[in-house]
């Protein structure tokens, strides 16, 4: 990536020399040639939210600037593109968005995230640290920009304003002001099921602002929850990719001597995988983790995994992701152990499956979804 700062070598995590996608885009680029050309220079605390390989952050290292981020990829991608351009060790500060954030932010610099919930949880929890004298600039792809996103730093933060487009990317000028009132955080949010999902009718859901379907049960875990796994009678169940931990808690109630480890690269995922599951009293053996997949669950271990794939990673469309889920099921599932997936139809799981485990089983499908069995020979 070419900066006023340098050229720093960027990539995303983990690391794969196959991937074409960048560690980072126009809007990186165009928030960077205008802090460079900003007068006066930046000063203070510097504060970066939703930096999403470590980018920004990587190219400000000399300003010692904190980042505030809701991915654990996001975030071991960061630790090596700093090592990777001879950042020292802690000369940038790494938290993520379940942390408190600084008292102070001077500067205070915002990529635009694919979820508006986020953006208002985190603009609500900045808020009390920013005065009048911040500056706050947003930057994203034209595309990710609204309407919403706008009114929301100025219902927030104060009166806004955008840039001209350069690239298909824009920027947000925004002039604090402190002394406003601010509306109340709505987040996290709870709702209650609808009594058609098996084991979780009825019961709570909390969400924390930014996962996936934050205020409905989204209409693939519907269907999924539908046709889950029963009586199994215990064993090591894997919720993978959690989001908010209905389907972990639905095996755990319908299951109680299931030991299940929700596991999700989301910080706001897990944080509201274990309020749900908290939430609804549930008995058992429970563990919750935040990485990337299966990674670090001993080979073997599982007899189950449940597994609702994303296909995007952040605007882009990809299966590297499900890819990785799936090899990672496989090789923690002990023989005979199984992996149960629901997908939209056309996405074709099927022949993934089919190419890792020699086997793969329709276990339900409507119009839209499929559920999958693929058994661990």
């Amino acid at each position: 990536m070419t900066t006023p700062w340098g050229e720093p070598v960027l990539t995303r995590f983990p690391e794969d020399p196959r991937d074409r996608l960048r560690a980072w885009d126009a809007s990186d680029e165009y928030l960077l040639r205008h802090l460079a050309d900003r007068r006066p220079p930046l000063s203070g605390t510097v504060v970066v939210v939703g930096d999403r390989w470590g980018a920004l952050v990587t190219a400000l290292a000399a300003h010692r600037p904190t980042q505030i981020t809701d991915s654990w990829l996001g975030q071991e991608a960061t630790r090596a593109n700093l090592a990777r351009n001879g950042v020292e060790p802690g000369t940038v500060r790494l938290l993520t968005t379940r942390d408190d954030p600084p008292e102070r932010i001077d500067v205070l610099l915002v990529r635009v995230p694919k979820s508006l919930a986020l953006l208002e949880d985190q603009l609500l929890r900045l808020a009390p640290s920013v005065h009048a004298d911040t500056v706050v600039v947003g930057t994203g792809m034209v595309k990710e920009i609204h309407t919403s996103t706008l009114a929301l730093f100025e219902r927030i933060l104060g009166p806004t304003r955008t840039s001209l487009a350069e690239r298909k990317a824009r920027l947000i000028f925004c002039a604090p002001e402190p002394a406003a009132a601010r509306p109340a955080n709505p987040w996290p949010y709870r709702y209650t099921l609808p009594e058609d999902v098996g084991p979780v009718s009825g019961r709570t859901v909390v969400n924390h602002a930014g996962v996936f379907c934050a205020d409905r049960l989204d209409i693939g875990t519907r269907f999924f929850l539908r046709h889950l796994p029963a009586g199994r009678g215990g064993g090591r169940v894997v919720d993978l990719g959690c989001g908010n931990g209905v389907v972990g808690t639905a095996m755990a109630l319908a299951d109680p001597k299931a030991e299940v480890l929700f596991v999700d690269e989301s910080f706001q995922a897990v944080a509201s995988a274990q309020d749900t599951y908290r939430a609804n009293d549930v008995s058992g053996q429970a563990e919750f983790r935040v990485g990337d997949g299966l990674a670090g669950v001993p080979a073997g271990s599982v007899d189950l995994v449940l597994n609702n794939p994303p296909f995007h990673s952040h605007q882009a469309t990809t299966d590297a992701t499900a890819w990785r889920m799936f090899t990672g099921a496989r090789r923690t599932l002990r023989p005979g152990g199984e992996l149960w997936v629901v997908g939209n139809r056309h996405l074709g799981y099927h022949a993934k499956l089919r190419r890792l485990f020699g086997n793969s089983e329709v276990v339900a499908s409507d119009p839209k979804f499929v559920v999958f069995k693929a058994v661990r020979r």
